[in-house]
């Protein structure tokens, strides 16, 4: 008989003597009609002062997680739910007794944990929600539950059992037909009310205010989860998703289908199979395992519709193994087949997966790892799923949602389609077109941004909602972009360091000493190796600006992230490789007990299986890749996940490994880029993959989906990408004429993948020691190496000798990791999304706190969702079609004028070339 799972020491749930086949954690059971989420807004403050927010609500908005250890504010708000009550009769099967499980007798199981004293004003009579005025405006509440009994009412737990017509009293279903039975209704005449000792109150919740105004402290754990609507849907817009978007990742424009849309298509679809699909459940023969299962176990339910967006989130994104594997075909001319392809995409996609598992101590089940991305989802999901209270007063936040989203949707047709001038708002330079400095300072195609300002929300948003990071972070981030871009960069730029001026300020694309795009192809030899004698005749390659500062920051944030983990996060990175409590479980963790864990083993033999797989891709089919290398590009990604998944849990912001993971195998194979490509591919895969997985464990934790559901789902969805993904690319590559070429007449021109052949070129081919050696001007930028490692540690030293300093909460690694997205991101992406932060983060949530506390997270959601599917709307019914061109007047073409659209240099190279 399964068992509930017990605790360890380290306060999450041991799976030892646990089965998988639990009833209430995965799949629905007849008889189950799990209750709703629900959300409640307390009173608004009716005095300007009072909606302030707090110095207790500020712990997150201005200081990293790290120093928010402290409880959640007290506060008098309360929501109680009444439930009425009348005194059994006694020796009536009715009355009060403790359950046999934390979780009661029947299978319409709350569990809530309400206050020691009854709610004020309630009665045996009448079914309401009473609530009071508090300190927070808007805020995921439990449902607590009183009740006017005279019994003992001292314990903690509440249960509530609300047994099926048709049912015994002990729960279980009476003998009937089942092969026509439907859902039953829940008996209220058989209510039933349990107690039972909790640790907690009624009040705790998460300590951070933007985790309770978007995820709810309640759970369910009678929900259906694995269900034939969540198969359906999940795997259907996995496939058509994941196909349509490595289609379009060969074209150019390449719009890409993201899980945000997914979200939005998957929630009608499951109410309409909600509504249609036969309320009727099955019973299966004793000797295939006599279990019930229904195709419509009621309505379609919050646990559903995260899995089927976790399924669409992790598969999704084309693989970056997909991009070698074409590069490898069109420009070293190596054809590797169907199953090479499929080893290797599989092999680089979930070897990640088993990394994410072993990391869940330190990055899912803490309080502080807030993972800001996931807020959003779940104020979405809470969004369609709960309803506000009807007393609340004012705008629901569903109504609030379709407002923002359908004015999202029709005001992007300005800035993407009718007048795109308000795109790229580059005022200054349509005023002076021809003042190159003046261009490079304002303008936002190859500029620093100083015009501050685009109404394009898609460039607001390129580096990530700044609704959604937290505002200590986004200082650290646009501190890191002044500092680097709107100081140092111009210094350098102008005063001619490094031949820089002879090259445009920011640009995609390397130079030759002519001032030329560098062409590659004048250096390859005939084996698609350096031509080392036409290298030396043509040219060294030359960096823009904004590349040698891309590398100097890149190369300090490889060894300031290491050194940061180690004194900031170390303790708790050794407690947890001792199976320790890292820190306090708040209520989300204590919740997830409730499900058996997933063994750390599962996930410990994907990791082997798969990177077994990878060493079978490089053996089988001879591709010059030693498995040592394999190995080696593997523990890059172990040492570099977790110092990259605190940053990301914390801020919202991304590290990448490209510049390591390029240097490593170009130092070590030099002249060799299919390996440097196979090497750059698992590391970065395998790491990026990991956080994602960890993002949606958290995800999956916030929602309280059961650990072992969402380890199928991920697992499945990725699985069945990897095939959808491979046999598109086959297809297309076998029916598209000229694929890849840059006059293909369908647009196929494969421009992702440019890039990567050229990054292969530059690091496998041309390699590090040439271009960074000492030799190269660009030596110096190694020093980078060591100034990363010293940095973080007079912050540290200092926050030792003065733990009250402010400066404690000065983060190295967020302020040099914060502007890793130039290029191609350029400046107007950092100072639009910097002062939209500052309105958001700052001032509307210091002045109206209740405002930002219930729409903040609803309205990102909005504008990422409205100008995405408008996106997608003006691509497949205005430019896709053939004969139907973009408006041309004034608005579409006088940026187009300017010297920041044609990307010119300060100065002229000489006609012989630069001399180093």
């Amino acid at each position: 008989m399964p068992r509930r799972p017990q605790t360890s020491a380290s306060g999450r749930p041991s799976t030892s003597g646990s089965t998988f086949s639990e009833p209430h954690s995965l799949f629905w059971q007849p008889g189950q009609a799990g209750a709703a989420y629900q959300h409640n807004e307390h009173a608004l403050y009716e005095d300007e002062e009072s909606d302030e927010e707090s110095d207790d609500e500020d712990v997150f908005a201005y200081l990293p997680p790290g120093s928010a250890g402290q409880p959640a504010p007290s506060s008098s708000s309360h929501v109680h739910l009444a439930v009425p009550y009348v005194p059994p009769p006694t020796g009536s099967a009715n009355s009060l007794n403790p359950p046999p499980s934390r979780f009661g007798t029947g299978k319409h199981s709350l569990t809530s944990i309400p206050e020691d004293e009854p709610a004020p004003g309630t009665t045996s009579s009448d079914l309401h929600v009473a609530q009071t005025v508090g300190g927070e405006a808007f805020r995921m509440s439990r449902l607590g539950l009183s009740t006017a009994s005279s019994g003992d009412t001292s314990s903690r737990e509440v249960h509530v059992s609300l047994p099926s017509r048709g049912s015994d009293m002990d729960g279980k279903r009476a003998s009937s037909d089942m092969g026509s039975s439907v859902l039953d209704v829940p008996d209220f005449d058989n209510l039933k009310v349990n107690f039972d000792g909790a640790e907690s109150d009624i009040d705790e919740d998460s300590p951070y205010p933007e985790v309770r105004a978007s995820v709810s402290n309640i759970d369910d754990v009678t929900m259906p989860v694995l269900t034939f609507r969540m198969w359906f849907l999940g795997l259907l817009l996995c496939i058509v998703a994941s196909g349509a978007n490595i289609f379009f990742n060969f074209r150019q424009p390449s719009p890409q289908v993201v899980p945000l849309v997914l979200l939005l298509i998957s929630y009608p679809a499951g109410k309409f199979m909600a509504y249609t699909l036969p309320l009727r459940t099955w019973k299966v023969p004793r000797w295939l395992g006599g279990f019930e299962f229904s195709l419509n176990p009621g309505p379609f339910n919050m646990k559903e519709h995260v899995l089927i967006y976790i399924m669409a989130n992790v598969s999704i994104v084309p693989a970056y193994g997909m991009t070698a594997i074409v590069v490898a075909e069109i420009y070293y001319d190596m054809k590797m087949g169907f199953w090479f392809g499929l080893v290797l995409v599989m092999a680089t996609q979930l070897t990640g997966f088993g990394l994410a598992g072993l990391c869940r101590r330190f990055l899912v089940w803490p309080a502080s790892m807030i993972w800001p991305q996931n807020l959003v989802a779940c104020s979405l999901l809470n969004t369609l799923h709960a309803e506000d209270d009807k007393y609340s007063g004012g705008i629901t936040r569903f109504k609030f949602f379709m407002i923002a989203f359908t004015g999202s949707f029709l005001f992007f047709f300005l800035p993407g389609y009718i007048f795109t001038a308000l795109s790229t708002f580059s005022w200054i330079c349509w005023i002076r077109p021809n003042n190159v400095v003046v261009n490079q300072l304002f303008g936002v195609q190859s500029g620093l941004g100083l015009g501050l300002f685009t109404f394009d929300w898609s460039q607001i948003n390129w580096i990530g909602s700044p609704l959604m990071v937290p505002w200590w972070a986004e200082l650290h981030v646009f501190a890191g972009f002044v500092l680097f871009y709107w100081i140092v960069c111009p210094i350098l730029y102008y005063t001619n360091v490094w031949n820089l001026s002879y090259f445009p300020m920011l640009s995609n694309v390397p130079y030759d000493k002519f001032g030329r795009q560098y062409d590659i192809d004048r250096v390859l030899g005939p084996d698609h190796r350096l031509n080392v004698t036409a290298f030396e005749e043509y040219s060294n390659l030359y960096m823009p600006a904004g590349w040698v500062m891309t590398y100097f920051l890149a190369f300090a944030v490889s060894t300031s992230v290491i050194v940061h983990t180690a004194l900031y996060h170390g303790e708790a990175l050794l407690n947890g490789v001792k199976n320790m409590r890292i820190e306090k479980d708040d209520v989300h963790a204590k919740l997830m007990r409730s499900y058996p864990e997933v063994p750390d083993w599962w996930y410990a033999i994907v990791l082997v299986f798969f990177f077994v797989l990878a060493i079978v891709a490089v053996e089988r089919w001879s591709v010059g890749v030693p498995v040592w290398m394999l190995l080696l590009s593997l523990i890059v990604s172990v040492v570099y996940t977790l110092p990259g998944g605190f940053i990301f849990a914390m801020t919202g912001q991304g590290i990448t490994l490209n510049q390591v993971a390029q240097i490593i195998p170009g130092s070590l194979l030099p002249g060799n880029a299919f390996a440097n490509m196979i090497f750059k591919v698992y590391a970065i895969q395998t790491q990026i993959e990991a956080i994602n997985f960890v993002q949606d464990l958290k995800l999956g934790h916030y929602i309280k989906v059961p650990p072992r559901a969402t380890f199928i789902a991920q697992a499945s969805a990725t699985l069945v990408a990897c095939w959808v993904q491979v046999s598109v690319k086959t297809w297309i590559f076998d029916n598209v004429e000229d694929i890849c070429k840059p006059n293909q007449i369908d647009s196929f021109t494969c421009p992702h993948n440019q890039v990567f052949y050229t990054a292969s070129m530059i690091w496998g081919l041309i390699g590090p020691s040439r271009q960074f050696g000492s030799s190269s001007i660009y030596h110096p930028e190694l020093y980078a190496l060591a100034l990363g490692a010293v940095l973080p540690i007079p912050f540290w030293l200092w926050q030792r000798k003065y733990p009250q300093s402010r400066l404690k909460y000065v983060s190295i690694p967020v302020v040099v990791n914060g502007v890793s997205q130039i290029p191609p991101a350029t400046g107007i992406n950092y100072s639009s999304w910097f002062i939209v932060a500052f309105i958001f983060q700052f001032l509307v949530r210091r002045r109206r706190f209740a405002w930002w506390s219930k729409f903040n997270y609803v309205l990102s959601a909005a504008l990422d969702s409205g100008s995405v599917i408008a996106i997608l709307f003006i691509f497949f019914t205005l430019q896709f079609p053939k004969g139907i061109n973009q408006p041309q007047w004034w608005g579409t073409t006088v940026f187009k004028n300017t010297a920041d659209w044609k990307r010119l240099p300060l100065r002229t190279a000489p006609v012989d070339g630069l001399v180093d």
